[in-house]
């Protein structure tokens, strides 16, 4: 069965070079929130997240929402393994797949082909299962002579879909999701849009931070609210964005989603009447 669980996970960053007395001090007063704090080899630490406690299940979606700061990008990067708790304890079943950042995994001084390959043996594919899978990201990321250049060489924008189509080519069993790759160009995204939702829908469990609400309504069945690293909400879309959102965001946010469905719907159904 694929879970995640979450148990009293608190997340520390150590500030170095903070022993000072007045340091402290001056960085004590200014920070807001009470993020601040002190850990057990009494070092200045940054408490990005405190005290969560969550559980998913397959066919769960959960949306992490929550200002800039308020720990959801390192809520992920804990979960991918790529930071270690400070406390508290976490237990994943299932492959997981993360999308957190656009160049994750890959070796910049070798070529897109080379990347490519290397993931393909890291995911213990077989030659011809790396063939196939040479074969759909380089289609998909339309890099033309480039896919056999080294990867320090490309633009931003060469990067993003590299690493989009990498991160999409092997679906896992539990996704994690960060905002950077709802960002991007209207013809990056339009290609990009449907086949994330495809592998959205083939995860077992999605977990998604994001700043666009139509996007967690659409695609979320449960979301979590987190403000200075703590958990302020807990419940369905409606429930929280209806408490997260100004009144008229909610509502735009909402009507933004009935036109989307309204498109979609309107699209299979000249699909099937052609």
């Amino acid at each position: 069965m694929t879970r995640i669980s979450v148990e009293h996970l608190s997340i520390d960053f150590p500030l170095y070079h903070g022993e000072s007395r007045s340091l402290k001090k001056t960085v004590f007063a200014a920070a807001s929130g009470r993020r601040l704090g002190q850990d057990g080899r009494k070092r200045l630490v940054v408490q990005a997240v405190r005290d969560v406690d969550f559980e998913l299940h397959s066919g769960d979606r959960l949306g992490l929402i929550g200002a800039n700061g308020a720990g959801k990008s390192t809520l992920l990067r804990t979960l991918a393994g790529i930071y270690e708790p400070s406390g508290g304890r976490i237990t994943i079943e299932g492959a997981l797949s993360a999308l957190l950042d656009a160049s994750q995994g890959m070796n910049p001084d070798l070529t897109g082909r080379e990347n490519i390959r290397l993931r393909g043996l890291f995911s213990g594919l077989n030659p011809k299962q790396i063939e196939q899978l040479e074969l759909d990201v380089a289609q998909f990321a339309e890099l033309d002579d480039f896919i056999n250049l080294p990867v320090r060489i490309y633009s931003s924008g060469m990067v993003v879909r590299l690493g989009f189509a990498l991160a999409t080519a092997i679906r896992p069993q539990i996704l994690l999701m960060d905002e950077w790759i709802l960002a991007g160009d209207a013809a990056f995204m339009g290609r990009a849009r449907a086949r994330l939702e495809s592998m959205v829908q083939g995860a077992e469990i999605l977990v998604l931070s994001t700043h666009a609400p139509d996007v967690v309504m659409q695609w979320c069945n449960r979301v979590i609210w987190l403000e200075g690293g703590r958990v302020r909400g807990d419940g369905t879309p409606h429930e929280i964005l209806q408490q997260y959102l100004p009144s008229d965001q909610f509502a735009q946010a909402s009507m933004a989603l009935a036109a989307r469905t309204k498109r979609e719907a309107d699209g299979m159904a000249n699909q099937q009447a052609a």
